[in-house]
């Protein structure tokens, strides 16, 4: 596929996003989400590939939804396919074996917040402005918000910043756990990638598996979530790089790893 919206660059083993429609503050039309599902399909099947970083160009990381799209004679049945559509979407950067970073560098308002909030791990730019003001229009929040803000910020938070539709600068945002960090804007992408590398210097397949048990465990109660960090742990310790990871250690060496 051709992009227009997006551009993609791989560089030392990691996959860049950049939505880049700056005219519009990155809003997502229906074609940019075609082609940020082709692209997540593309990196994930990529074994060259390791990690993904997701920023957005211009003044804006994605300022919600093209408004082109959006009209007052939309039916219920409508909304709901959308809905989904970008449920898939979303639930594709959340549930790929791999690490994926949003580096906010501006306004994330609706999908943008909701697309940041499916992502690992969220560094802001002292420009970053996060909200999800879907009540000003008296619609439903529909990318996965309502769902992934309590379970990052708590119920009490999350359901004041849905009440509200209020705005959020970047350094309430990492004050209330929305996002890990906050960097100056200039550095935000060099910050990026430093943690990005710093995870990559780990076993792939170890990472990956943090991934799933973390993201699975959440859906569980305690002791289902332990039963299956242990049924794991059986799993990693039997891999090659995990064998690589321990020589390593007593050879007082770097290791390899392969992602086997």
């Amino acid at each position: 596929m051709k992009y227009e919206d997006i551009i993609v660059e791989v560089r030392d083993k990691i996959a860049f996003i950049t939505i880049n429609r700056p005219n519009v503050l990155n809003a997502l039309r229906m074609k940019t989400k075609e082609e940020l599902e082709h692209a997540i399909d593309t990196i994930a099947a990529d074994d060259n590939i390791f990690g993904v970083i997701i920023t957005g160009s211009g003044r804006a990381f994605i300022a919600g939804s093209d408004i082109n799209e959006i009209s007052v004679d939309k039916k219920g049945e409508e909304t709901v396919n959308m809905s989904k559509k970008a449920h898939q979407l979303f639930n594709k950067f959340e549930e790929m074996g791999k690490p994926v970073i949003a580096a906010v560098n501006g306004y994330a308002m609706g999908g943008g917040t909701e697309l940041a909030l499916a992502c690992d791990i969220r560094i802001a730019s002292t420009r970053a402005i996060f909200g999800l003001p879907e009540v000003d229009l008296g619609v439903a929040h529909c990318y996965g918000g309502t769902q992934r803000l309590p379970r990052l910020v708590g119920t009490g938070i999350a359901k004041e910043l849905l009440f509200t539709g209020r705005k959020v600068k970047a350094d309430e945002a990492f004050r209330i756990g929305l996002v890990n960090k906050v960097v100056e804007h200039a550095e935000l992408m060099n910050e990026a990638e430093a943690m990005m590398k710093s995870i990559l210097k780990n076993a792939p397949i170890a990472v990956k598996y943090c991934k799933f048990m973390v993201n699975k465990g959440m859906q569980m109660c305690l002791a289902d979530g332990l039963n299956y960090e242990a049924e794991v742990a059986g799993i990693l310790v039997e891999t090659e790089d995990a064998k690589e990871g321990v020589r390593a250690f007593f050879e007082k060496r770097d290791p390899v790893f392969k992602n086997r």
